[in-house]
């Protein structure tokens, strides 16, 4: 696959004609994804920008996680890695990686919708890496229902407590540990702008992660660090096929986008990277939309 310089077409760099019907119980697992996701395994070229940073990434083992963690490793960053403990065989193969750019990387696995598990995850990050400058909060939690009457209290609060309320319990625990110039990156999604109606609960836990990110942003800038939210569209990862969507809608999973297909997680690790690095020192409140073209307020 062309790596991220590579002069190419965007509207047919990855594959266009939708994904086979499949699923896996969730959360699912990268390697039994058919055709397995690009996450920048052999694509990603780092350039320094990230040289000595110790980064925490959530929801690392696979998809857009698993993107953003190779991603910083490769551009010089050690990296803890936490994902759901049956995720761990994806896990390990994303440390391998890690360990090959010559970085360290340490596995975190937890359940972050349990409070004492998130904020002993921040500690774990500064212990083995001795200290901590770059917060990317990308766990997700994502089942598609086609009507509410099906979405039981269970589902909403675990939802929730997966996208919301341990975005707020680590990024509070992490406050006392971060330097001025720290970085934190939080994931929203299309679904903040445009939602699905079978994805209720989840596109509200998106907006409110774009402004909760917005609020943190202003309150923590005085301090030197900066606040931002990536927005991901239809990406190609193991949460579609887990009961993130239709099993039916796989077929044409992207489609709608201008660009005319679904991304891929590799395209989305440049995105982090920026956000993380000083090339964007004054950029901080900002939602950043990596959707294939659809607008959004």
């Amino acid at each position: 696959m062309p790596d991220q310089f590579t002069f190419t077409d965007p509207t047919t760099r990855y594959r266009t004609d939708g994904f086979p019907e499949q699923s896996q119980d969730a959360p699912g697992l990268a390697q039994d994804l058919a055709p397995r996701a690009d996450h920048g395994e052999t694509s990603y070229r780092g350039t320094g920008r990230l040289t000595g940073r110790k980064a925490l990434v959530t929801g690392a083992d696979s998809g857009i996680g698993r993107a953003a963690a190779i991603a910083f490793a490769r551009e010089g960053a050690d990296v803890v890695l936490n994902y759901l403990p049956s995720e761990q065989s994806d896990a390990e193969q994303v440390a391998a990686l890690i360990e090959e750019a010559g970085r360290k990387a340490v596995l975190a696995p937890s359940d972050i919708a349990e409070e004492s598990a998130a904020r002993a995850l921040v500690h774990t990050a500064v212990d083995e890496l001795g200290g901590l400058d770059i917060v990317a909060n990308v766990a997700g939690r994502q089942t598609y229902v086609d009507d509410l009457a099906d979405v039981t209290s269970e589902q909403f609060d675990r939802t929730f407590k997966t996208n919301v309320y341990a975005l707020f319990w680590i990024v509070q625990e992490a406050l006392p540990h971060l330097p001025a110039g720290a970085t934190i990156i939080n994931t929203s999604s299309i679904q903040a702008y445009q939602p699905s109606p079978g994805l209720v609960d989840y596109a509200t836990t998106k907006a409110a992660i774009n402004t909760m990110s917005k609020a943190l942003a202003q309150q923590l800038a005085p301090k030197g660090i900066r606040v931002n939210v990536v927005a991901p569209g239809p990406f190609w990862t193991p949460l579609q096929a887990s009961g993130g969507q239709p099993t039916e809608a796989l077929p044409e999973f992207g489609q709608e986008t201008p660009l005319g297909r679904a991304g891929q997680p590799a395209e989305l690790g440049p995105a982090y990277v920026f956000l993380a690095s000083p090339e964007s020192s004054y950029v901080s409140g900002e939602t950043l939309n990596v959707n294939g073209g659809m607008p959004t307020p």
